[in-house]
């Protein structure tokens, strides 16, 4: 049971020792100073006047302005918040005490003395450390493809084509668009990546899903590639891999990708938990996978898991000592998600171990200070084993694989644009906030009965006060990444109680994945750096009716055109335009050229399809919002864009 201990204070030694002395008085007894007649009748006087039942801050020169019975709610608040005189500390007594103490009998009975414990632990981390370093290798680095050599590996974003115009002008910047090649590993988890602001496909808008277009089509036959699969170039490679079956997304895999070139009619699918988007026109770049070449390299994330599991257990059970306890834990759980479970979106593994030897460091310290005043005061004297394994070490496992375990929360970032944006996401907040709120209740009486409850409102209101500054710093914006979560609320965690266990060992597993993921990002950020990759907010074309040619019966060469015209002069501060079809930039004119039109003519592969066309402002080479997509249509007609930008 969490048992408040009732240990005696010095209050209670003095009010003993003021009994004893009033007594010994009474008595005569010799040693004390007998109290004088007039001293009595002060004292009775004071006891017995109507002013002594005010509360003694009434007497203060506050109580000339503060009605008498604010002041007495005021006072019976503060007592209440002080807690119980004297204060009683809470302390974990073992379920089943014999079972959760047997490990560490076990282990007292062979190593009694502390120097032969000391002995038992460098052989246990020199054989984790190996187990951990030889699976590793082998899920990182192994696994060449016979006639394709060591595979590159890709993070879960990779792709070939750029967004908007960052391929350059007719793709040229992504070439080659055929006849290559590229041996690559994918990690696991990758079906889980979604791409977090609008995105333009044709005339259609995407968010909150993976991008991924394309599929098996009947009409391209090619014996070499998987199911007669083509993706269109600006896809998700590994979910392309996943989603044909290629590899595994439990186990991730390598293989060879082949770039097909220009395909058309691209089918919406929905295979391996992903469905595709469809696209019903031509794109220059496609890519598919090549049959015999799915490698046997798998991505060891999770027998990885089961070597770290297994030795933090026995760490948890078999040892006593917070400090080595905690100092064991966090490198081992770090460099897990770091290397293993969620490692950063990098190609390069090197780069990898460096970036997060890089994090580590700084985050050693943060712990070290929250040990000191909050996870020392919860694990000390602890010795129920089992519960603390379960409760702590089981709750930070569960908060450094959040990747998988709070995956499925509708919520990506915690920013106003994304919560109001993403289906889902504020009834998901508004019931994180609930338990949030409930948990604080349960943590605060427990910190009342301790007696430092005020000691803790003082600090969380000093650290609000301090989130109302940067929330008013004009130019910037406060985004709360959940490592910052988790330092804000472990202090609170400080006592030995079941929950206790539980929230403080999620709070340390969430710390350790925000650092080791996305390292120490601001808590202030510029609106840039939260925009990423979404709408600038920046003036959009003003497009004229286009005067479109057919030339039926004409022959090949007059080929169907559509000629654009455009308001001028351009914005201030925007001196040339961009023209995307089918999401390949195809023009790019600036105003000190004089052009004021632009004339496009339909290619062989687009006839009987439609084009979708997108224009937005440049200012030199950069930019800006497009529109939405005009149609031309199949039948020759056009489809006027909406408003605002795509």
């Amino acid at each position: 049971m969490n048992t408040p201990s009732h240990p005696r204070t010095s209050r209670d030694v003095s009010e003993v020792q003021t009994r004893g002395d009033y007594h010994n008085n009474g008595g005569n007894a010799t040693g004390t100073s007998p109290t004088s007649s007039e001293d009595d009748v002060t004292l009775r006087e004071a006891l017995t006047s109507p002013e002594s039942s005010l509360p003694r801050s009434a007497a203060s020169p506050m109580s000339r302005w503060v009605p008498v019975p604010v002041v007495r709610v005021a006072n019976a608040v503060g007592n209440w918040v002080r807690g119980p005189d004297p204060p009683r500390r809470y302390k974990i007594y073992p379920l089943f005490p014999r079972i959760q103490e047997a490990p560490i009998r076990l282990l007292q009975s062979y190593f009694p003395k502390r120097r032969h414990k000391i002995a038992l632990l460098v052989p246990f981390y020199a054989a984790w450390l190996l187990c951990f370093a030889l699976v590793l290798h082998k899920s990182a680095f192994a696994g060449d493809i016979p006639g394709y050599g060591s595979p590159t590996r890709l993070n879960c974003l990779a792709r070939y084509w750029a967004d908007g115009n960052g391929c350059g002008l007719n793709g040229d910047l992504c070439r080659p668009f055929a006849n290559s090649s590229l041996a690559f590993r994918c990690p696991a988890n990758c079906k889980r990546v979604e791409i977090l602001n609008p995105h333009a496909v044709g005339d259609q808008e995407i968010n909150y899903r993976s991008l991924l277009i394309g599929g098996p089509v009947d009409s391209f036959v090619n014996n070499g590639t998987v199911t007669n699969t083509i993706y269109r170039g600006d896809s998700f490679i590994c979910s392309a891999a996943i989603h044909a079956g290629f590899i595994s997304n439990a186990r991730g895999g390598c293989g060879v990708l082949s770039l097909t070139g220009t395909q058309s009619q691209y089918p919406s699918t929905e295979s391996h938990g992903l469905r595709s988007i469809a696209f019903d026109s031509y794109f220059p770049l496609s890519f598919s996978f090549l049959h015999g070449t799915s490698s046997e390299c798998r991505d060891l994330r999770w027998p990885l898991l089961a070597v770290s599991l297994t030795f933090t257990v026995l760490l948890s059970l078999f040892t006593t000592s917070p400090s080595v306890f905690v100092a064991t834990l966090f490198p081992a759980l770090f460099f897990h998600v770091a290397l293993a479970s969620d490692p950063p979106n990098l190609t390069d593994y090197h780069a990898i171990i460096s970036l997060s030897l890089g994090r580590f460091l700084p985050a050693a310290f943060c712990l070290s200070v929250l040990y000191r005043y909050a996870i020392r005061r919860t694990l000390f004297g602890l010795t129920a084993q089992v519960e603390r394994t379960i409760l702590w070490l089981g709750g930070a496992w569960v908060g450094a694989l959040n990747n998988y375990t709070f995956d499925k929360i509708p919520i990506q970032r915690l920013t106003p644009h994304d919560i109001h944006a993403q289906p889902g996401a504020i009834p998901a907040l508004i019931f994180i906030v609930l338990a949030l709120f409930g948990i604080a209740l349960c943590q605060a009486w427990c910190l009342r009965t301790e007696g430092r409850l005020p000691r803790f409102l003082a600090l969380y209101a000093l650290l609000g006060a301090g989130l109302v500054g940067l929330v008013l710093v004009p130019g910037m914006n406060v985004r709360i990444h959940h490592y910052i979560l988790a330092l804000l609320l472990l202090p609170g965690t400080g006592m030995q109680t079941r929950p206790s266990l539980l929230f403080q060992g999620l709070l340390v597993g969430l710390f350790i994945n925000g650092v080791a993921r996305w390292g120490f990002d601001s808590i202030l950020q510029t609106p840039g750096d939260l925009r990423g990759d979404a709408r600038l907010g920046s003036p959009l074309p003003v497009i004229l009716p286009p005067v479109i040619n057919l030339n039926e019966g004409l022959g090949q060469a007059w080929r169907p055109n559509i000629t654009f015209s455009w308001e001028s002069p351009f914005p201030e501060g925007w001196d040339g335009l961009s023209v995307l079809v089918n999401d390949v930039e195809r023009f790019r004119g600036y105003a000190d050229q004089g052009l004021d039109s632009w004339t496009w003519v339909k290619k062989e592969e687009g006839e009987g399809m439609p084009e979708y066309f997108r224009f937005g402002y440049m200012s030199g080479s950069v930019v800006g919002d497009y529109t939405k997509a005009g149609v031309w249509g199949r039948e020759g007609g056009w489809r006027e864009m909406g408003p605002g930008p795509s």
